[in-house]
């Protein structure tokens, strides 16, 4: 992974060398003053935020763990290129440091927003029908016999168990919620 972003970059720059190259000798033989071209002023590319943003992989509501494990490993390869240790490679009971923490941080802040999967659509806090999807969620939740379940104080969760905790509507309603969510998003599109 490395060698290919390595590689990347080597061919970006060398379309950057030449193309400096190109606006000086064009200046030169037009007798303007030399002008250096760059990837940003040349107006083809996107931005690197959109093109980070168009590669961020989005979870589903019905991926599977191993499909999400198979999401993350760029986003623990960029952890690892910035000196972190993803918590997938720490031992069993290992307890980080102070310092272990501060590098994740650090590396986080840099690698979560390019690589990090997204949240399903259903969830995310930047689709307006969101609360909407959780709102239905806990009606058919309660269809279902649940009956301590409510939408989360963010508005998008599903709460669980009440003041209560009640083990059966834990339970039962982490079981059905699966079913609940994918009639909803089928009813949604």
């Amino acid at each position: 992974m490395a060698t290919k972003r390595r590689s990347r970059h080597a061919v970006v720059m060398m379309a950057a060398v030449m193309l400096a190259g190109t606006a000086c000798s064009s200046a030169e033989s037009t007798g303007d003053s030399p002008q250096v071209a760059t990837l940003a002023s040349t107006g083809s590319t996107p931005s690197a935020s959109a093109s980070a943003a168009a590669a961020r992989p989005r979870e589903r509501l019905d991926t599977t763990p191993e499909e999400f494990e198979a999401m993350l490993k760029p986003y623990n390869e960029c952890l690892r290129e910035h000196g972190a240790k993803p918590k997938q490679d720490w031992k069993r009971n290992e307890r980080p440091t102070t310092r272990v923490i501060s590098k994740l941080e650090a590396a986080d802040k840099i690698c979560n927003p390019l690589y990090y999967p997204l949240p399903p659509w259903e969830k995310d806090p930047a689709n307006p029908e969101a609360k909407d999807f959780a709102r239905d969620v806990v009606k058919c939740l309660k269809e279902k016999g649940i009956r301590y379940v409510e939408v989360g104080d963010n508005g998008l969760d599903i709460a669980l168990g009440g003041d209560q905790n009640d083990r059966e509507s834990i339970t039962k309603g982490l079981d059905l919620a699966p079913e609940c969510e994918r009639q909803i998003a089928a009813k949604h599109k």
